[in-house]
This record gives C-alpha cells, sequence and structure tokens, in this order.
C-alpha cells in the first residue's frame, strides 16, 4: 500500500509540473496554491489515512481531468462568442421596422437560452456540486456578501418589472402573441433560480464535470449579456426622440413594443404599468451586469486550486467618516432636485424653458464632475504618502473588476471626445456650447482620475493585513533573541507599531472619506442617465454635426457602457474603502 501511494504522489507531480501557458495561469495560479494541494495529496497518502486503491486512482483522475482542459476553455469560449454575436444581430434585427424580425423572434430565441441556462443550473446545484470532491476549494475573494445582496436586491426590482410586464401584454393577448406575456413569465422564473444558484454557489472552484460546467457557465454569461443587450436597446429607443431637425433619418426606430396601435387593451391599468416597467429597466440592466460578473468569476475558478486558508473578514464601519457621507448626500440632494426640474423643463414646447432645463443640467454635472476630481487628486496624493504594498497573488475577481472599469469607461470616453470635436468644430457659440464642451473635458479628467485612484486602491495590501504582518515580526523577534532582548526589542517594536498605526490612522481616514464621496457622487451620475437625462438629444449640437442617424448609433451604444459604468465604480470604490 506504501508503495501504491507513492507512485500516486508521484504521479501527481509529474502532472503539477507540467507547464503550459494554461496550466500555469489555471491550474496552480501560485507557488502557495500548488504546495497547499500538494501537501493534501501527501496527507492522504500517509501511514495514518490509509486510502484504498479506489480512491486513490479516483483522486489521481481528479488531478488529472484538472491538468488537462484545454478543450473545455477552447469550447466554452466558441460556444459564448456564438451566442453573443447570433444574440446581436436578433436584438439589433429587432431594432428596426424595415427588418423582418420582430420583438416575437428574439423573445423566444432568449426563452430558449433562459430554459437551457435553468436546466444547466438544476443540474449543477443537483448533481455536480453534491459529488465527492466536486468542490473542494472555495475562492473568497469571489462573490463577496456586498454584491450578492446587490443582485438579490436588482433581483426583486426586475422580479417587479416582469410583473408590470406581464399585468400590461395580457391586455393585448386578444390581438397580439402570447409570446410577449411568456417570456416575461419564463424571465421572472429564471431570476429566481439564478439568484439562488449565484448566492450559493459563486464561491465554488469546481474540480469535477469541469468541461461541462465551463460550457454551462459560459451559457449563463451569454445568455445574461445577450437579455443585458435586448433590455438595453429596448429602453435606447424608448428613450430616443427624433427631434424636429432638417436632418435625413434613412429608417425610424420602432417607439415601445406594444404591439401594433390597432391593438387596444383590454383594461384600463395598461398606461401606468407600461410607464412602471421602463422605470425599473435600469435595475435589469444591472442584475443582468452584475450575473455576467459573477459567471465570468466561477469560469474563471473551475478548476482552480486556491489555497485553504480564511479569508479576513472586514467591517463595514459607518462611523469611521463623516465629511464624505455628508458631502456626498448633499450632493445626491441636489443632483436629484436638478434632475427631476430637468425632465420637467425639457418637456415644454418653450424655447426658453428646454434652454433652462439644459443650463441647470449642465452645471450640476460640471459641478459633480469638478469635486469629484478634486477629491480624486486628494486620495492619489495620499496613495503616494502611503508605503502599502502592492497584492502580488493572482486573483480573477480583481482582473475582472480592472477590465470592466477600463472597458466601462470607455462608452463614456467615446460621447465625451466626440461631444469635444463636435462642439470646438463649430466654434462653441452660445452659453450652452461652453458649457456642454467644459462638462466633457471634465469628465475625461475625472474619468482617468477615477480609473487610476479605484485601480491603484484595489492592488495595494489592506492596512488590516499590513498590521498583522508586523505582529509576525515581533513573534519571530520573540522567537531568536534571549528573554531580555526580546523584552527590549518587544517594547521598541510595539512603539514603533503604534507610532506607525497612528501615522495610517489619518490616511485611511481621508481614503475613507474619499471613496464614500466618490461613491455617493457615482450613485447620482447613475442615477440621471438610467432614469431618462438625455441632454444629448436635447441638445441639438452633435446632431446636427453628425447627422441624427450616426449620433443615435453613438450615444446608444457609448451611453449604456458609460450606466454601468458608474454602478461598477460604486461596487469597485465600495472594496477600496473596505480595504483601507
Amino acid at each position: 500500500m506504501k508503495t501504491v501511494a507513492q507512485q500516486m504522489f508521484r504521479t501527481c507531480n509529474k502532472l503539477f509540473s507540467r507547464k503550459t501557458p494554461n496550466d500555469v495561469v489555471e491550474v496552480h495560479p501560485s507557488n502557495i496554491e500548488t504546495a497547499a494541494h500538494m501537501e493534501n495529496i501527501q496527507h492522504l497518502t500517509s501511514p495514518s489515512h490509509p486510502p484504498s486503491l479506489r480512491d486513490g486512482a479516483h483522486h489521481v483522475e481528479v488531478v488529472m481531468e484538472r491538468a488537462h482542459h484545454g478543450g473545455g476553455w477552447l469550447l466554452s469560449g466558441i460556444i459564448c462568442i456564438n451566442i453573443l454575436i447570433l444574440g446581436c444581430a436578433l436584438v439589433s434585427g429587432s431594432a428596426f421596422n424595415s427588418v423582418a424580425i420582430t420583438a416575437v423572434h428574439r423573445q423566444i430565441f432568449l426563452m430558449v437560452l433562459l430554459l437551457l441556462t435553468m436546466s444547466w443550473m438544476l443540474f449543477y446545484a443537483a448533481v455536480t456540486s453534491r459529488k465527492d470532491q466536486a468542490v473542494l476549494f472555495k475562492d473568497s475573494h469571489a462573490g463577496p456578501v456586498w454584491l450578492r445582496a446587490g443582485l438579490v436586491l436588482f433581483g426583486l426590482l426586475s422580479l417587479l418589472m416582469d410583473i408590470f410586464k406581464i399585468a400590461t401584454y395580457v391586455g393585448y393577448l386578444h390581438c397580439d402573441s402570447a409570446v410577449k406575456v411568456a417570456f416575461p413569465v419564463v424571465q421572472a422564473v429564471f431570476l429566481l433560480v439564478q439568484t439562488y444558484f449565484l448566492w450559493i454557489h459563486a464561491k465554488d472552484c469546481v474540480q469535477l464535470h469541469t468541461n461541462f460546467t465551463r460550457c454551462g457557465l459560459t451559457l449563463t454569461l451569454s445568455t445574461n449579456l445577450v437579455v443585458w443587450m435586448a433590455a438595453v436597446t429596448e429602453e435606447s429607443i424608448h428613450q430616443t426622440e427624433i427631434p424636429d431637425l432638417n436632418v435625413n433619418i434613412t429608417h425610424k426606430m420602432y417607439r415601445a413594443s406594444y404591439g401594433d396601435k390597432k391593438c387596444k387593451c383590454s383594461h384600463s391599468a395598461c398606461d401606468t404599468f407600461k410607464e412602471a416597467f421602463y422605470y425599473l429597466y435600469p435595475f435589469n440592466i444591472e442584475y443582468s451586469l452584475f450575473a455576467s460578473a459573477m459567471a465570468y468569476v466561477m469560469w474563471k475558478n473551475v478548476g482552480r486550486l486556491v489555497e485553504d486558508h480564511s479569508h479576513h473578514s472586514v467591517k463595514f464601519r459607518p462611523k469611521d467618516v463623516c465629511l464624505g457621507p455628508v458631502s456626498g448626500i448633499l450632493l445626491v440632494v441636489a443632483g436629484l432636485v436638478t434632475f427631476i426640474l430637468y425632465e420637467v423643463y425639457i418637456l415644454k414646447e418653450d424655447e426658453d424653458k428646454r434652454n433652462k432645463a439644459l443650463l441647470i443640467h449642465f452645471i450640476m454635472n460640471i459641478v459633480i464632475v469638478s469635486l469629484m476630481s478634486l477629491s480624486t487628486v486628494i486620495g492619489c496624493i495620499v496613495y503616494r504618502l502611503d508605503h502599502r504594498e502592492h497584492v502580488s497573488e493572482k486573483n480573477p475577481t480583481r482582473s475582472l473588476d480592472v477590465g470592466l472599469l477600463v472597458g466601462a469607461s470607455m462608452g463614456q470616453f467615446i460621447i465625451s471626445y466626440f461631444t469635444i470635436v463636435a462642439v470646438v468644430a463649430t466654434g462653441a457659440r452660445g452659453y450652452l456650447n461652453a458649457l456642454n464642451l467644459s462638462w466633457a473635458v471634465l469628465t475625461v479628467l475625472q474619468l482617468g482620475l477615477q480609473n487610476y485612484f479605484i485601480i491603484e486602491g484595489l492592488h495595494r495590501e489592506p492596512f488590516h493585513m499590513m498590521q498583522e504582518a508586523a505582529l509576525h515580526t515581533n513573534a519571530h523577534v520573540f522567537q531568536e533573541h534571549t528573554e531580555m532582548s526580546v523584552i527590549m526589542e518587544a517594547n521598541k517594536s510595539s512603539y514603533f507599531l503604534t507610532s506607525s498605526v497612528e501615522k495610517q490612522s489619518w490616511k485611511r481616514r481621508v481614503l475613507k472619506e474619499v471613496c464614500a464621496f466618490l461613491l455617493l457622487a457615482n450613485i447620482i451620475l447613475w442615477i440621471m442617465p438610467a432614469f431618462g437625462a438625455r441632454p444629448q438629444f436635447d441638445h441639438p449640437i452633435e446632431i446636427k454635426f453628425y447627422k441624427f442617424t450616426m449620433w443615435t448609433a453613438i450615444v446608444n451604444i457609448g451611453l449604456p457602457f458609460g450606466i454601468f459604468y458608474r454602478m461598477h465604480s460604486v461596487a469597485s470604490l465600495f472594496e477600496v474603502y473596505l480595504i483601507s
């Protein structure tokens, strides 16, 4: 038996020592994680725990499945790309009335995706996750409680949106397709199943059925992204007004997809439900993106070996900060007031009222991004004075956060730079054009500064980790010196540690204040465009310069990413707040 155990150990060692690009990154992402797993193998083969030949063979089979996963990555990636491209084509095609693809066709495709994804989730929860050695490791960084709580909140509001949709389209059953009722029913069930699945299994590093699990997770990822594209398209069409300008419009977009105008609702509450579920679209959009991000992290963690240690819990203490939250709340209140005024005045036929609405909106946004830029500069200065080490371990969650942050900011960058070019090229005449130009320039500056601040914060070691490292150093000193020298060194180290903590306290306080203020400021910058503010169409300078068709494409592509950037910044800033 001992000989068999030694052969198993040598076989596993050879498997783990094979270094392909995928194995280095995914199978054993760090020497610590590999060493931890090898220690587990040694434990299994120790004389005190004699394994059976069947168990040993099963364990080697598991290790081999982790080591050879190139085909699974490739197949799952191909599935994801094909679903996304097909979904994008159907969603884009159903947005125009010159194409023989209707909302019904799009919804049938989405229902198929939702049912397939639910089937895999139920299989994973009932079969894969219950097998022995299926989930040997948990990624402590994946799916934190606050992220899952946000998923549940957005999921509940999305469920309410589906209920309103069902109530609306039931009134059109006598003259419209029943698919429009079936789709929100299926989506509501999908919301419940997926929210439960991600709440329970978001941290899993599954080691069995890895190829099938990867394909299931990319199916989940692509399904949520197609649902996001469909929701963004429908919401953008609902918000896009065709202005009364001398511009050429080659084809007109559908307005809200309620069915033919000849089809009348059978109950009186239809109009109320229509308005209600369109106000809930932003929450459904964010839910799909939250779920996509969590599915991606699970996909990266399939077959991953992580170090078996407890994650350091960080408590959220709002009492630690004061100035940042207070000023942020005041900014949110002021932003809400100006947003309401903008929405009221912009619908007026009077030109002066519309110009006043734009003036209020431009000034408020300039004030917000200016204060955000100033506070971010202060935070960056504190980073320069801070000597915390950068995190060296590989973390799929952090890599995804950084990638999404930079990628999503490109949407707002695109709109801002196109605005700058249009206003400068036309001479920037008039106070509204000058304010629009100032807002665009300051937005570019604010985005760059905030990206740097968040990325730098996510890659810094937490303050409590630095203190624990100092304490471990002191313990090491205790072991190496004599009793008298230990006492002297302990007193000296204690003095320097206390001094160091006191010096760090004001840095921590400043960083927390900055994070709290930026978090609330990003919330108001998410609320205004998410709930209907469209100065890009209400102010005609860009439409006249780029023509309506091109400018509509620019805004309707860039703005959803800009809206997501603000919400993702809120989540990332909360993470930086906890680390600080």
